[in-house]
């Protein structure tokens, strides 16, 4: 004989069951039942991070008006090259060429700290219908300036080279440069935006609208495609100077700002997340704004490019993360991206409407390497 608890014990076992059985079967009970969706009725909808949102269709313009825009973004490609890396910025133009520009025709802006040889510039200006122009880098913009202690430079190369720090004794010339003054060279002056293109690297899909103008009209201010964590070792006092920073110059924070991207803690550590900055699209108005102006400027007399290892792709991070607010920070989900050894795949939708050739299983989104699951949470 079954005893009153028994039977309320066997009807909820029946229900249970029931209930799994559903959701499996139908989709829409399943959605309904839901834990997400119940805790949604109390506490509303789940913010959605801005690029699960495809590109508006106002965007995209059909071929022929594409040929012909409307209107342009004031607007540049920037490649800092040496005469040596001609094989692999071309090929990495000729993806930019066949998948977008030579539908919109931006110009280039080719960067060196020695002159362009003529062979380089006729390959180059042989890859495309849009202008060129080829800079040659300041002295005191690329070489360590004088009032770096060398010996402690030094030293810090050879202890890194000795432990094994990946680069450790390699770009801190470039680093220094990245970081704030790539955007004060003569030939930038009379661009807004500007997207960075480094020797290669894989672009994987088609780009049907124009990414500079999306900046312009959402007034973002950077953007990415690939975010992952800084080698500790390449900057173990980078956040104390920024912290000295911002304590002098709280006033400069951007309200709703993206510090939760990186620090966990409100920014008493780094959680050492950063934008990778070999690929790049961005506001350079906003580098050269007071805020990033004073900041940059900090740091670089702390000596750290060279007593250290500071690269550009954590403190252009950090800067964006700090000087701007979190919604003009903007991932770009739809441009399939690489440079070894990560890539940025789409996925779904946005890799049939781009058409990429990249594989979506290989995708470093929310590999346990990535930062942007800590990007999503800022929304």
């Amino acid at each position: 004989m079954m005893t009153p608890m028994r039977y309320v014990v066997l009807v909820l076992g029946i229900i249970i069951s029931l209930h799994y059985i559903l959701s499996f079967s139908h989709e829409e009970y399943g959605n309904a039942t839901s834990l997400s969706h119940i805790t949604e009725q109390f506490t509303g909808p789940k913010s959605q991070p801005p690029y699960k949102e495809p590109v508006p269709d106002k965007y995209y313009k059909p071929t022929e008006q594409i040929l012909e825009p409307d209107r342009k973004a004031n607007a540049t490609f920037v490649m800092l090259v040496r005469n040596g890396d001609l094989p692999g910025i071309m090929s990495s133009m000729k993806q930019i060429e066949d998948r977008f520009n030579r539908k919109f025709k931006y110009p280039y802006v080719f960067l060196n700290e020695e002159p362009f040889t003529q062979p380089f510039k006729d390959h180059i200006t042989a890859l495309t219908d849009a202008p060129v122009e080829f800079g040659l880098i300041p002295h005191e913009h690329w070489y360590q300036p004088t009032w770096i202690n060398e010996t402690r430079a030094s030293a810090a190369r050879e202890d890194m080279e000795k432990n094994g720090v990946i680069y450790g004794g390699m770009y801190r010339n470039m680093c220094r440069f990245n970081s704030g003054f790539f955007y004060q060279q003569e030939l930038l002056q009379k661009y807004r935006y500007y997207w960075r293109v480094e020797p290669d690297v894989k672009f994987f899909c088609d780009v049907d609208y124009d990414p500079f103008l999306l900046m312009q009209d959402e007034k973002k201010v950077y953007g990415f495609t690939v975010s992952l964590y800084e080698y500790p070792t390449t900057i173990p006092t980078l956040w104390n100077a920024v912290r000295t920073f911002i304590n002098s110059n709280s006033h400069l924070l951007a309200a709703d700002n993206a510090m939760g991207f990186i620090s966990d803690d409100g920014g008493d550590t780094y959680n050492r997340c950063h934008f990778w900055s070999n690929f790049e699209i961005g506001d350079l108005d906003f580098w050269r704004g007071e805020a990033y102006t004073k900041f940059f400027s900090y740091l670089d007399e702390q000596g750290g490019f060279y007593y250290e290892r500071w690269g550009d792709a954590p403190v252009h991070s950090i800067g964006a993360a700090l000087f701007a607010r979190k919604d003009q920070i903007h991932f770009f989900n739809d441009i399939g991206y690489k440079h070894e050894p990560f890539q940025h795949c789409p996925q779904g939708a946005a890799h049939s409407k781009g058409r990429c050739w990249c594989d979506p299983t290989q995708n470093f989104d929310y590999e346990w390497y990535s930062c942007l699951s800590r990007y999503d949470k800022l929304f």
